[in-house]
């Protein structure tokens, strides 16, 4: 049987305002070659745009007309900075991949939240990104044939790869990876499509070819011993190049269906592939240590004749890479972007260094040229390639040594043609390789981003760690930083300001996308209190002593205000329209209108009539036949005219009998349907406050007004009441405990079917009516109410059912306008996570349509009805019993009378019974009266019991706050 989806409510914690950027790491990369606009995904979920502020297909070296001082101006020049364009948070997880396509209008975007989503920046929604379709577990990769299809394909880790329709047609084609025989590892890292061709790759180290219309799988490249992070396909679908972590990039022939070459230029795990060659013959690699090689294979007979340069070191493994025209652009787990001055690999080669061999002579060095080209990043434009900064291409690559070169007659140096494979000699290491660029021309600079928290023990407050290395402290509760701590130990911040309070959880935190986030899911959000003396509030509220106040349903009623203030107007109007038509429809109706009319048999006596024609009122029949009003009968054939002068509307006088039988009837069907509406009148002040109060006392309108003298009992359990009464607090000791916010008979208990069972008809009829399963649900239930009641009664005002908690129960927070707030949904499939909806606190009001949709109902009845989801309170047993390594006079708590058990003049400790919260002062109040009683006159100088009393719980003392 399959698991019911959860939904759960999400909040975002904002940060400081900024500019715009990423705050954590760049997954994803694509660039508008008409638009000079760069677009970048992040693992903060965001997905930002640039201006790059110069045309990226100009190239200065493509000038046949330059000249050359012209030329070294240009190389001189830069362009100007990128500047920041627009950003949409577009996930709540990490953005895997980006892709550009219908005509670089549209970005698509795969995620860890298992969304694939568009987003059209140059449209009217350029505010918010579309969901194209959702996986049942991350998705990792992206392509799509060509940059104006109107289709994608998105490939996860459920081992499944999917082609969505952009136009909104949804799913076009599934392939099930996992759920061939021959798959061990399903998962999807990398895709390509090309022509009629898709190719996939994952951990399962093959490279599968499928068709990307029929999904039939044509073909499998086997070869690598790793996972395989990305793959390419040439124009003519002939060659397949794939990287991957087993530190190699393959080139595959389609039509033998082998690998043809395997290149060795990288020294760790390959993660990125780009090439904007139509035969792949030049492209970029990238890997896991943050080198970037760009490899040459042109105007070579063979693939390992080509040259392989280390073009660029990035401080981090790059995720992607792209190039145009004169740069590179590297994305890694910094949030920053970095553009690079590409290298021409068709320049000459650097000789390498000579150390000649013992007995030969060192040639003479050339000295250097006068001028020399302009300098870019410490590297001429126009130079040679240094020596260093070759990559061998593959093991049978020909390798230029210091062997290899021979002294001429003239005592130079001269390089031997390009061997043939099989007639190279492999040498030696040719040393430590030094790449091109190690200093990038532009930084495309980010955000400091969170990456790590700790919950202090209070469960209200969270410390931070953002990647600048500063600790800040937050409010869970007013969604505000209260503290920055500066540049330290994240553990030396934590001991210091961590507190020895005990409260039971109530959230989830994270920090994945760079900021604070916070879960609360329907089973255990509302299991945390606070006491009402201990709220930092502005406002001024008095509260009962020892007043608690539920985290969990705190926080929800703040965040939702808007929300709560547009159902509210929404019922109002409702209740107007509802009352009007139920005027409307009393004036169509006569005042003494008969409830039923009876079709007389056919040849019904006139007895009704006189002889001269008139109406006469019939005495009741000996028979108990029910008699028929006249001017009312409806015969089979119209009587003659004898009665055609009356008209339609005429009302005779009831008799007396007649009336005082009608009267009576009425009056008791009427109160027989208000005692049924007195076991479940839901538009009373209180509409399902339990009757536990036995000294009169008002009963509250809300869970925190409950009265302090009352014990906490349940509705349906009058026996553990009782037993409740009788505790060790008894008389003697009033140890007030409130009842455990939410838990209370207002809003634990729901309305039993039992007791619904003994209702009238109406209650059944009312048990019968579906309602949703969600927010509408509860608003649905109340609209059935308001008609049952006006039903019934019609004189009564029509009050509202929604009866949100009130200040002094929830008090104001005033959370930030653009905290982030979401719907969620549990996939019990992957155990991932679905966002359903997300918007902002300010916009709540606005989408109520889609939030009565999509949120559960849960969430609807705290909010309108101020109710909880029912559950069985925690109860916390304890013994009380003097320290054994304490003073000797210390008596004991509760003495035990004489039994046959324990004999006489026997004690044994007290056993205690509390909620799961118990201030250690109540404690200490307690076991101060049960020592010494209290005074008839108190000392008002008199030391507390604090004061004088120290409480250890398993050998630890026990602390607390002084008041002010």
């Amino acid at each position: 049987m399959a698991r019911k989806k959860r939904q759960r409510i999400s909040y975002v914690l904002p940060l400081a305002n900024s500019p715009g950027g990423h705050r954590l790491g760049v997954n994803g990369l694509a660039l508008d070659r008409e638009r000079d606009i760069l677009y970048s995904g992040g693992r903060d979920g965001v997905i930002c745009a640039w201006d790059l502020n110069f045309h990226v297909k100009h190239k200065a070296i493509d000038n046949p007309f330059a000249s050359p001082e012209d030329s070294s101006s240009a190389s001189k020049a830069k362009p100007p900075r990128s500047t920041f364009r627009d950003q949409v948070q577009a996930h709540t997880h990490w953005v895997n991949d980006v892709i550009l396509t219908q005509g670089d209008s549209a970005l698509v975007s795969a995620s860890s939240d298992v969304t694939v989503k568009v987003w059209r920046p140059h449209s009217e929604e350029a505010h918010t990104a579309q969901t194209v379709g959702v996986h049942s577990d991350y998705v990792k990769s992206l392509t799509t044939p060509t940059s104006h299809a109107d289709w994608v394909a998105s490939g996860g880790l459920d081992h499944k790869i999917i082609l969505w329709d952009l136009n909104g047609a949804g799913e076009k084609l599934q392939i099930d990876v996992g759920g061939r025989d021959d798959v061990a590892k399903g998962s999807i890292y990398a895709l390509c499509a090309k022509g009629s061709i898709l190719a996939s790759g994952g951990p399962e180290s093959i490279a599968r070819i499928w068709d990307p219309k029929t999904g039939k799988n044509i073909t499998k490249l086997v070869g690598h011993t790793d996972n395989i992070r990305d793959i390419l396909i040439s124009e003519d679908g002939e060659t397949v190049m794939t990287a991957s972590s087993d530190q190699t990039v393959k080139l595959w022939s389609m039509a033998a269906g082998r690998c043809m070459h395997t290149l060795t230029m990288h020294n760790d795990s390959v993660w990125s592939l780009y090439s904007d060659h139509p035969r792949l013959s030049l492209f970029y690699s990238s890997d896991r240590s943050g080198l970037v090689a760009k490899t040459d294979t042109r105007n070579t007979e063979e693939v390992d004749e080509g040259v392989s340069v280390a073009a660029l070191q990035e401080h981090d493994g790059v995720n992607k890479i792209i190039a145009e025209g004169d740069y590179i652009w590297t994305a890694t787990s910094s949030s920053s972007i970095n553009r690079w001055l590409d290298v021409d690999t068709e320049a000459e080669i650097e000789e390498p260094p000579i150390h000649p061999e013992p007995g030969e002579q060192m040639p003479a060095s050339k000295p250097p040229p006068e001028s020399e080209s302009p300098q870019v990043n410490g590297t001429a434009k126009d130079s040679a390639i240094p020596f260093n900064s070759t990559l061998r291409l593959s093991v049978t690559s020909p390798l230029r040594s210091n062997r290899s070169r021979e002294l001429d007659n003239t005592g130079s140096l001269s390089l031997p043609g390009i061997r043939k494979p099989s007639e190279v000699v492999l040498d030696s290491d040719p040393g430590i390789v030094l790449p091109i660029r190690d200093l990038a021309e532009e930084t495309i600079e980010g955000q400091n981003g969170l990456i790590k928290h700790s919950m202090l023990n209070d469960r209200k407050r969270v410390l931070t760690l953002d990647t600048t290395g500063e600790v800040v402290l937050w409010d869970l509760l007013k969604c505000v930083p209260i503290r920055s701590f500066g540049k330290k130990h994240l553990d030396d911040v934590l001991q210091e300001v961590n507190t020895f309070e005990s409260v039971a959880n109530w959230c989830a935190v994270d920090t994945r996308t760079g900021k604070l986030s916070v879960m609360l899911e329907e089973n255990y959000c509302f299991d945390a209190e606070m006491y009402a003396d201990e709220v930092d509030i502005e406002e001024s509220i008095e509260f009962r002593e020892d007043q608690r106040i539920n985290l969990g349903k705190w926080v929800l009623r703040n965040l939702f205000t808007n929300l709560i203030d547009e159902e509210i107007r929404r019922d109002e109007t409702y209740r107007q329209s509802l009352v009007a038509n139920s005027n409307r429809n009393a004036t169509l109706q006569r005042g003494n209108a008969p409830i039923s009319i009876e079709i007389p048999r056919v040849g019904t006596d006139t007895s009704g009539i006189d002889d001269e024609g008139s109406a006469v009122t019939p005495k009741p029949a000996a028979n108990g036949l029910t008699l028929r009003t006249p001017g009312l009968s409806i015969g089979v054939a119209t009587p003659g005219g004898s009665h055609s002068h009356q008209p339609a509307n005429t009302h005779l006088p009831a008799t007396a009998e007649e009336g005082s039988n009608l009267q009576k009837t009425k009056s008791q069907t009427s109160q027989g349907n208000n005692t049924a509406e007195k076991s479940h009148d839901y538009f009373s002040a209180n509409p399902n406050t339990s009757e536990t109060s036995s000294e009169g006392a008002k009963a509250p309108s809300t869970p925190s007004e409950a009265p302090l003298s009352a014990t906490p009992t349940s509705p349906t359990d009058p026996e553990k009441a009782e037993e409740k009464k009788k505790g060790l607090f008894g008389k003697k000791f009033q140890m007030n405990f409130p009842k455990k916010l939410g838990r209370s008979s207002v809003e634990v208990k729901p309305q039993v079917t039992e007791e619904k069972a003994d209702d009238s008809d109406k209650s059944s009829e009312k048990e019968e009516k579906v309602f949703d399963d969600n927010f509408n649900g509860v608003i649905q239930r109340m609209r059935h109410d308001y008609e049952e009641h006006l039903a019934s009664h019609t004189t009564q005002p029509l009050t509202s059912g929604i009866t949100p908690s009130l200040p002094n129960e929830t008090p104001v927070l005033k959370p930030p306008p653009q905290t982030l707030i979401l719907i969620q949904e549990d996939n019990p499939e992957s155990g991932g996570v679905q966002d359903l909806y997300w918007g902002t606190a300010a916009t709540l009001g606005k989408d109520a349509d889609f939030i009565e949709k999509l949120a559960p109902a849960w969430l609807g009845d705290l909010l309108l009805r101020n109710a909880l989801p029912p559950k069985d309170p925690v109860k916390v047993s304890f013994i009380l019993q003097p320290l054994p390594d304490g003073p000797s006079t210390l008596p004991p708590i509760t003495p035990n009378p004489p039994s046959a058990a324990t004999g006489p003049g026997t004690s044994d400790p007290a056993r205690l019974n509390a909620n799961r919260m118990l201030r250690a002062k109540k404690i200490m109040a307690y076991v101060a009266e049960r020592i010494e009683p209290a005074p008839e006159k108190p000392d008002p100088d008199a030391l507390k019991p604090e004061e004088y009393l120290e409480l250890y719980c398993h050998g630890q003392r026990g602390q607390w706050e002084e008041e002010d």
